[in-house]
């Protein structure tokens, strides 16, 4: 199937299908790598020991998040 294929096809669609298509495409033009991804979470990983180290943030027990979370879902 070649690219003016796909567009008649599309173009049949629902404009709720279209829109969701439309959506796809334009994610799948802005999706990082795996390798930007791990690099995000290695750069915020260290960026939260550093706060931590710092004494800028204080740790909470995972206990404690999950209490809290429990209480928001109330």
């Amino acid at each position: 199937m070649n690219l003016k294929q796909i567009e008649d096809e599309a173009l049949h669609l629902s404009e709720e299908e279209r829109a969701a298509l439309a959506q796809k495409l334009l994610l799948s033009l802005d999706a990082p790598t795996m390798d930007e991804i791990e690099e995000d979470w290695l750069m915020e990983a260290r960026r939260r020991a550093r706060e931590l180290d710092e004494g800028i943030v204080q740790p909470i027990s995972a206990e404690e998040v999950r209490k809290k979370a429990r209480a928001l879902l109330r």
